[in-house]
């Protein structure tokens, strides 16, 4: 079991990484993942995964914080929402949709009162002095 979240999570890493590339990609549910399944699958990977910059810079204040920027927080809902339409949309079961609106109720919830809302950190330009 054990290899299967190792694969998974360099999987996972892989599609993060294309979502930095590809702004319809969204980077950071998928570094979510692939962070869970590093955690279940190897102790020296889940480390390894946690000193990248990958991590770094997309994760690392949500785990220490638990909190994002008002644009992750956008990003990973609209993304996840669109997910969640296709099937509403194509599947003509009644149960179904209703279970999809629940599904999107509860997760806008989750992301508006449960998780905070920060500010992005500003980047500080090192200015050179000479002497």
């Amino acid at each position: 079991m054990k290899a299967i979240f190792i694969i998974l999570g360099f999987l996972f890493t892989i599609i993060g990484v294309i979502g930095i590339i590809l702004p319809i990609l969204p980077t950071t549910p998928f570094l979510l993942i692939a962070s869970f399944c590093f955690m279940k699958g190897s102790d020296k990977l889940n480390n390894w995964f946690k000193s990248t910059k990958l991590y770094k810079n997309n994760l690392e204040s949500f785990n220490k914080n638990r909190s994002m920027t008002f644009k992750t927080k956008a990003v990973i809902l609209g993304f996840a929402t669109i997910m969640l339409l296709i099937p509403f949309i194509t599947v003509p079961v009644l149960p179904m949709r209703i279970f999809i609106i629940v599904l999107i109720i509860l997760k806008y919830y989750f992301f508006i009162f449960k998780i905070k809302t920060v500010k992005p950190e500003k980047k500080r330009k090192t200015v050179l002095v000479e002497e």
